[in-house]
């Protein structure tokens, strides 16, 4: 009966790993990586969900918000048997799209009006960070295994 409720609860079940170059150019529009599988019993995935993510603060402490922006997602259908004590990788290609604010459009214009923009974001405590999302759907579990890594951009 606990190994049922063990099963089902994913714990001992398939456990997933993103393999993210150290280092994304933005400006390429996609990232390619590996998702690794590892499970103790062998298990069925049947879908893998990857996503990238902004999640984009402005304002200093009190007065500081948060949003979160989805920029590219890939849905793969696809039955993936994962055998006992053993890794399975799933390669991927991830297009994404950047959303640009007005103040990144100006300091992409000419050298001093970016210097003024990076300034003014400085100020206002613009910052975004970007993060890799992705989530397999088990067969016969209920919670799904899932890893998120953040991306070091230059």
């Amino acid at each position: 009966m606990f190994g049922k409720v063990k099963k089902w609860l994913g714990i001992e079940g398939v456990k997933l790993e993103l393999i993210l170059p150290e280092v994304v150019d933005l400006q390429e529009g996609s990232i390619s990586g590996t998702i690794r599988f590892y499970s103790l019993h062998a298990q069925t995935v049947t879908a893998v969900r990857v996503l990238m993510i902004e999640k984009f603060s402005r304002g200093r402490r009190n007065d500081k918000l948060t949003d979160e922006y989805e920029l590219g997602s890939l849905v793969m259908e696809r039955e993936i048997a994962i055998p006992s004590q053993e890794s399975v990788e799933l390669d991927f290609d991830l297009p994404f799209e950047l959303i640009k604010s007005e103040m990144d459009e100006l300091e992409g214009r000419n050298a001093f009006l970016g210097g003024l923009a990076r300034t003014a974001k400085w100020i206002r405590g613009v910052k975004s960070e970007y993060s890799i999302l992705a989530e397999a759907k088990v067969r016969g579990v209920a919670l799904n295994p899932f890893d998120k890594q953040l991306l070091v951009t230059d």
